[in-house]
């Protein structure tokens, strides 16, 4: 294989492991925001911190590995990892959760008036 194919390689499965590592991140934050509740100027406030960092990563990604040049396809791929990962593991992951619920009183997704305890 020549090298700059292997470059572009190497730039697409950073990309995948971006978006898979973005949504794993994405995740932490949906739990903390199951555990303890949140105003809505908070949720928002931490959706604005975590799309900058996201926007950051990926501008970081293209400046360590591509010199700066922008590379559609590399955008384009840490979107659709982000899709496939919400679809497949973010779906089994929080299948689960609410499964574990019912042992564990999640803040908000308990009756009203009764106490709450973190997971």
């Amino acid at each position: 294989m020549s090298p700059n194919i292997q470059i572009e390689a190497r730039l697409l499965v950073l990309s995948m492991g971006l978006g898979a590592g973005l949504m794993a991140s994405y995740d932490v934050l949906r739990l903390l925001r199951l555990m303890v509740r949140h105003s809505w100027l908070a949720t928002g406030l931490e959706d604005l911190v975590y799309w900058c960092g996201a926007g950051l990563a990926v501008f970081c990604l293209l400046y360590q590995e591509n010199d700066g040049g922008l590379r559609f396809y590399v955008i384009g791929t840490v979107l659709l990892t982000m899709v496939v990962y919400d679809r497949l593991c973010s779906a089994n992951f929080f299948r689960v959760l609410k499964k574990l619920a019912g042992c564990f009183r999640i803040k908000g997704h308990g009756k009203k008036g009764s106490s709450a305890k973190g997971i």
